[in-house]
């Protein structure tokens, strides 16, 4: 799942998580669709989240968190205002995508799926942006860039921070 950070988000709420977890709660399967449609409201899956969902669905906490944490895309603690994924594919693998993500990891003080201090970056990894002719590749904030090397990716990152500074016209 990958989700543009640029979106607003609504803050944590257990009437809301509720809501979204009734409607889901007749479907097949209704654990991963739930999950989804809570990171879809808030960014990630709040632990109070978890329950209240293995109360409404009769399952154990137990069940509930293991799901969580086994699937990589459910975040348990808010992305960053920026989010930033480095594709692991074998074409960018060959052209370099391990060098890239060490410098990622340098540039933001942050390992793969961590937040920078200032919530401002989450950096994590991705199997596959479909831009393999011009790897290696990063997504930022839904937005896939090619060809980039070291001095491209701070280049990037310099200016999505810039953004993200600038103070919004009324």
């Amino acid at each position: 799942m990958t989700t543009a950070s640029t979106e607003v988000r609504q803050p944590w709420s257990e009437p809301v998580a509720l809501e979204i977890i009734e409607a889901h709660k007749n479907l097949r399967g209704p654990l991963l669709p739930i999950l989804h449609a809570l990171q879809e409201a808030f960014g990630y899956v709040d632990p109070n989240a978890v329950p209240v969902i293995a109360s409404v669905l009769n399952v154990s906490r137990a069940d509930v968190h293991g799901v969580i944490t086994f699937y990589r895309d459910f975040r348990s603690a808010p992305p960053g205002t920026t989010q930033v994924m480095v594709c692991r594919a074998e074409a960018c693998q060959a052209l370099g995508a391990v060098g890239l993500l060490e410098h990622a990891q340098r540039r933001l003080g942050v390992e793969v799926g961590g937040t920078t201090p200032d919530g401002s970056v989450t950096l994590d990894q991705v199997f596959c942006l479909g831009n393999c002719a011009l790897s290696p590749a990063i997504l930022v904030d839904g937005r896939v860039y090619g060809r980039v090397t070291e001095a491209r990716f701070d280049d990037i990152i310099s200016a999505c921070l810039a953004i993200a500074d600038t103070p919004s016209r009324s």
